[in-house]
């Protein structure tokens, strides 16, 4: 008979579940994305495992497992979080935090950076590790080839960046290690 036609009864074993990879190389990090990180594993472990223990343990206590989709849900959910703990704690592992200087004339790692594009227009980024990378917050990655672009230059001066549409000049108007 083919395997498609067969009741397959293993609906509560844990799968393995696949982890992002974590690069090589130095991975580096300003001390504000390694406070959240560590944040992040802590509110997972003291905050919302045990709120998702709770749950499947309700939900197991109801009877019939296979067929309770609280509980399916919730063994679903543990495997989740126990993977995001997992992979975050190897990360933090792994990750060099640098500290971002004081002062300086010069475009380093931590540096807030106010660039004008061709059109006049001003955005303001910081440059951090690709770990805590985000644009809402205006934190650029310092392996994207805007960063790669104004490493080492100063305000004032122009930086050419290589995008997908082409080449465009961003002119560096104020460099700051303070949060604006």
């Amino acid at each position: 008979m083919s395997k498609a036609f067969v009741k397959d009864d293993q609906g509560d074993q844990d799968e393995p579940i696949a982890e992002p990879a974590i690069g090589e190389g130095p991975r580096h990090i300003t001390p504000q994305g390694f406070k959240r990180l560590q944040e992040k594993i802590d509110q997972l472990w003291s905050d919302e495992r045990p709120r998702v223990t709770a749950m499947v343990s309700a939900a197991a206590a109801e009877g019939d497992r296979s067929e309770n989709a609280e509980y399916i849900y919730g063994k679903k959910r543990l495997r989740e979080i126990d993977a995001r703990i997992r992979h975050l704690s190897k990360l933090i592992d792994c990750l060099t935090v640098v500290e971002p200087r004081s002062q300086g004339d010069r475009i380093y790692f931590g540096a807030w950076v106010t660039i004008e594009n061709e059109d006049g227009q001003e955005k303001t980024y910081r440059i951090v590790g690709p770990d805590e990378t985000d644009l809402k917050k205006g934190h650029i990655s310092s392996q994207s080839p805007v960063a790669r672009a104004l490493f080492g230059k100063q305000a004032g001066e122009w930086a050419t960046v290589k995008r997908p549409k082409g080449l465009t000049d961003l002119l560096i108007v104020k460099i700051s290690y303070q949060e604006p």
